[in-house]
Parts: C-alpha cells; structure tokens; sequence
C-alpha cells in the first residue's frame, strides 16, 4: 500500500514537472539530485492533498528525488519526527533548498531542533552546518513562546561560525544572527554587539556576516 502511494505521489511530481522549473533550480543555486522540475507552489498544493504521513514521508525521503524529498517538509508529523532521523536526512542534504526547507517547515516544530542545533553547529559537513543555523532562524522566527537563553547562547555559535567562509555556512549563520536580532529589543541589543565585532573583523567572512546584520537591522529599526 505505502509502495502505491509512493508511485501515485511520483506520478503526481512528473505530471507537473517543466523545463522552466528544472532551469529555476540552477538559477537559483540548487544542485539537486534526481531533479524533475516541480514549482514550490505546486508542491505545496500536492502536499494538502496528500496529507500528513510520517511513513510516506519516509519512503518518499528514500527515492532520492528532489521534489520527493522536499514534500517530506509538508507532511512528516513533526511530534513523530525523531533525532536519529534528523542526523540521517541532513547527512543526505546536498543543496540549500532542501536543507532550509526541512529547517523552516518541519525540524524547528519538533522537540528535538534545540539538540540538533547543539549537534550540528560546528559539523565539518557544510549543509549540515548550515541545518544548525537554519533552525537557529526558524525558531528564532516561529517559536514566539521560547524563552530567550537559547537565543543568548546561540549567539556564541554564531559568533565562532563566522569565520567559516564556506558560501552556504556563511549565509546561514547571516540568517541566525539576523533573526535572532529581530526577536525582542534585549535580543536586538545582543545580536547587535555581536555583529557590530563581526563587522570590524579584518576576515571577509565575519566581516560581511556583520555588516550585512547591521544593514538589516538598520531597515527594520527604520
């Protein structure tokens, strides 16, 4: 049965693929594996259809397709998701999209993203290095009942991957520092410090990592 649903999921996939979506992922920096070429919006309009499945989610993640495995982000339950699973997917991860997504739509509704985040924030692989940041951002956007310890202590991640001049780590950590910046006006004052020590770095990295914060939240203060 699950096999079936898999096939009727893939089906669904090919007969909204296009060549116009397959060329979008190069413009937009995705190096995906097994690419059919599906627009997000149709994805996510499969995805309700579909419904919640942890199992299917599963089975799908295993096909190795990109489209496939971006649905897992729609319809795995977030209460069923497990750590183990995490570190295996994101070993998988090769391109941001995926990465962020799962980050974005899944992994920062589980129990578990705080763990990984501990986990993952200094890996040597770069897309799992960027997951911890993406779910630095995400709880920092979603999460409105955290308390703000976390978000203090993410800070000193944050501060340390900067020098990680790696494209996708660089970006990711941008992103934390950024998100946990708007968060609250004590958090503002925090991630603010630490940006603007980013930003007299005499590295590339964490000097564009900081000033590209304090670029942002000088638009948003305005």
């Amino acid at each position: 049965m699950l096999e079936k649903e898999v096939q009727k999921v893939l089906a669904s996939l090919k007969k909204m693929s296009t060549q116009r979506d397959r060329d979008n992922l190069a413009r937009f920096g995705i190096t995906a594996t097994n690419p059919l070429g599906v627009s997000m919006a149709n994805m996510q309009r499969l995805a309700k259809s579909v419904g919640r499945s942890h199992e299917l989610a599963a089975a799908l993640w295993d096909t190795n397709c990109y489209e496939a495995r971006m649905l897992t982000a729609f319809i795995d339950e977030p209460t069923r998701v497990t750590p183990t699973q995490m570190d295996r997917w994101c070993r998988d991860f090769d391109n941001w999209a995926i990465c962020d997504t799962l980050c974005f739509k899944l992994w920062d509704q589980t129990p578990h993203a705080w763990s990984r985040v501990a986990k993952w924030n200094s890996h040597r692989d770069e897309f799992v290095k960027r997951a911890a940041y993406a779910l630095i951002a995400s709880l920092a956007l979603h999460d409105r009942k955290a308390p703000d310890e976390p978000f203090v202590e993410s800070l000193a991640f944050i501060e340390r991957a900067a020098s990680d001049d790696r494209n996708f780590v660089k970006k990711g950590v941008s992103w934390a520092l950024r998100s946990v910046g708007r968060r609250n006006p004590r958090l503002y004052a925090d991630a603010t410090e630490v940006a603007t020590r980013l930003a007299a770095s005499k590295d590339a990295a964490p000097r564009w990592i900081g000033k590209d914060a304090l670029r942002d939240f000088r638009k948003s203060a305005e």
